[in-house]
Order: C-alpha cells, then sequence, then structure tokens
C-alpha cells in the first residue's frame, strides 16, 4: 500500500514538472506571437480613434460643412449675377474647392480639389433696379407688371391709373421687400454682393431647435 503511493506521488510531479516545462516553452516561444497578434487586431481600432480625436475623419468631400472647404475659383456670372453654370432644375451650380487646413476628405483629385455643388438662384433677366424704377415711375400704367410678366394686372393698373394709385403703392412695396418676383419664377438679377432678402418658411415637418436657457 505504501509503495503504491509513493508510485502515485512520483508520477504527479512528473506530471507537474512536465506541464510546468511545458508552460515555460510556451510563454517563451508564444507570447510574442500572441503579443504581435493582438497589437495587429487593436490597430484598427487605434487608428480610428486617433484620426477621429484629431478631427481628420475621411469623409466625402462633396459631404464637408461650410466652412470646411474654400471654394477660390468661384466665378460670378457678370449677366445673372449669380454662380456659372447654375442649374433651372436644381438650383445649385458647380464649383471646383479644396478642402480647409486641417481637413482630409475621400474624393480629391490629383491637384488637391473636389467638385461641390454650391446653391444659387436661377435668374432669366429681371433686374430689381429696374422693376423698382419702373413701378415708382410708371406704375400707375402698369408697365412693371408688364416686365415682370403678369399682363392682365397690368391692364387692369394702365385702365385704373394703378387702382387710383392704390395698387401702384402696393406694388411699390411688395417689389421693394421682393415679394412679387417675376411671373416665371425665377430671381431678380441683383448684385451678388448686393443686398438681397430670403423667404424662410415653416410648416409641420419644420425642426426648431430648443434653447439650453
Amino acid at each position: 500500500m505504501l509503495r503504491f503511493r509513493s508510485v502515485s506521488s512520483l508520477t504527479l510531479i512528473y506530471i507537474k514538472e512536465f506541464f510546468w516545462k511545458a508552460a515555460r516553452y510556451y510563454i517563451k516561444y508564444c507570447s510574442l506571437c500572441m503579443l504581435l497578434t493582438f497589437v495587429v487586431q487593436l490597430m484598427p481600432a487605434l487608428f480610428d480613434g486617433w484620426v477621429a480625436a484629431n478631427g481628420n475623419e475621411y469623409i466625402k468631400c462633396e459631404d464637408l460643412l461650410m466652412g470646411q472647404y474654400l471654394c477660390p475659383d468661384f466665378v460670378v456670372d457678370s449677366e445673372t449675377q449669380q454662380a456659372k453654370g447654375c442649374s433651372k432644375e436644381s438650383l445649385k451650380a458647380p464649383v471646383w474647392c479644396t478642402p480647409a487646413p486641417g481637413i482630409v476628405c475621400d474624393g480629391l483629385f490629383d491637384n488637391g480639389t473636389f467638385k461641390m455643388d454650391v446653391p444659387c438662384k436661377w435668374t432669366n433677366g429681371h433686374s430689381f433696379e429696374t422693376s423698382l424704377l419702373l413701378s415708382i415711375f410708371l406704375g400707375m400704367f402698369g408697365v412693371d407688371r408688364f416686365y415682370l410678366g403678369y399682363p392682365a394686372i397690368g391692364l387692369v393698373k394702365f385702365a385704373t391709373l394703378g387702382l387710383m394709385f392704390i395698387g401702384q403703392l402696393i406694388d411699390i412695396l411688395l417689389i421693394a421687400t421682393q415679394v412679387l418676383t417675376p411671373a416665371d419664377g425665377s430671381a431678380y438679377v441683383i448684385d451678388y454682393f448686393g443686398t438681397a432678402t430670403v423667404r424662410l418658411l415653416k410648416d409641420n415637418e419644420t425642426y426648431l431647435r430648443t434653447s439650453n436657457w
């Protein structure tokens, strides 16, 4: 019985030594492999975190926000006073822009520029100054309405001396505030860097930002 116990004890000792040696060899030769595997798997996450922390996330150039790109080659058409190539359907014009310093985006050409569609107003030759002057001096004869493409109202004003000058006064105010626009849906030709009004409409789908104070 004592002999059996001693053999069992020796067997356990040998087994322990075998596993200990195997563990040491494993730690010695495989720990480096495990470390490299861990680093390789962790590098993409580290890189993405570094990119996000530095604000240089690679997004599409056309998705950049206002202030994140510059358009130095912005050309204003002298006839329309809008960006050249303004589309009537999309109300946008293509221009060549460059990312702002510190901004990196996907979609750059070899020269470091990208094409961006900027908002514009479609015009059809109706001058704001001309419309206002016609309304002030010849509005009682309906000339301003004829010029803007409203012949029926122009005839009424012509026959009634601008609805006894009341209609003339109303049209002067409407044109001066740019509420009355050309009948074809175009915008007035106004100096691009001049004063213009923008109508803001609100409906049930309008998002209103809540105030923090």
